[in-house]
């Protein structure tokens, strides 16, 4: 009886601890949908980010990349894949659970999607406790950049992992190179999310499957009509 009740007792404060921050991933908040909202948020070992794909119409990504190299992808990092929303009545809001395993250092993402234009050059960056210097370091690295790397990286990733890709993906929702929920992150190294080293994501199966994704997408898009923002 003993035994149960402080078993009772810690699960409670286990679950009491564990904290969710949402960040919506192309929302209308802020300057629009060229936006991680918010940009920056401060968690401890075991929360939960929650990533809420919301920017309607969007095709976006959630992409683990390095302060020094924003818009390229971390070798080793996590991936969301691209979730298209093609308008207001597609379908439930997709969502993308990321679990923090390392917070000891910050961790850094972009969106890695290039049309109309590359959102990450545009602002489309955010990080995980990160301090205000360093994000706004980070902005700054990211502004103007004229392309982003388009490796597909895997769920789990340098300091922070997910169990399933984005969900749920229904009605006119689509998702394009998003990595399978066996796959975990290569050639990780015990740095966390570096500052160095910006990686250039998977190989030649890898490009193949951006190319044909990126294909699918602006031709589901020229059909429906609508901007990929």
């Amino acid at each position: 009886m003993l035994f149960a009740t402080v078993s009772a007792l810690g699960l409670a404060a286990l679950a009491q601890a564990q904290q969710v921050h949402q960040i919506d991933v192309g929302g209308t908040q802020d300057t629009g949908i060229f936006r991680f909202f918010p940009n920056n948020v401060t968690a401890a070992e075991g929360d939960v980010i929650n990533f809420r794909f919301s920017g309607v119409p969007g095709n976006h990504s959630v992409t683990q990349s390095s302060l020094t190299d924003p818009c390229n992808p971390l070798s080793g990092g996590f991936d969301s894949g691209w979730v298209l929303i093609p308008g207001a009545d597609a379908g439930p809001t997709p969502e993308w659970n990321l679990t923090i395993t390392n917070a000891s250092r910050p961790l850094w993402f972009y969106c890695k999607q290039l049309l109309p234009a590359p959102h990450c050059g545009a602002g489309m960056v955010g990080a995980i406790n990160a301090n205000d210097s360093s994000i706004q370091t980070f902005m700054s690295n990211a502004n103007g950049k004229q392309t982003s790397g388009q490796g597909i990286g895997a769920l789990v990733g340098q300091g922070a992992s997910a169990s399933a890709p984005p969900s749920p993906i229904s009605g006119s929702i689509q998702a394009f190179g998003v990595p399978p929920a066996s796959q975990t992150a290569s050639g990780s190294s015990p740095s966390g999310s570096g500052d160095s080293g910006s990686g250039s994501g998977s190989g030649d199966n890898g490009s193949a499957s951006t190319v044909y994704a990126s294909t699918l997408a602006a031709l589901f898009a020229a059909v429906m009509g609508i901007s990929l923002a």
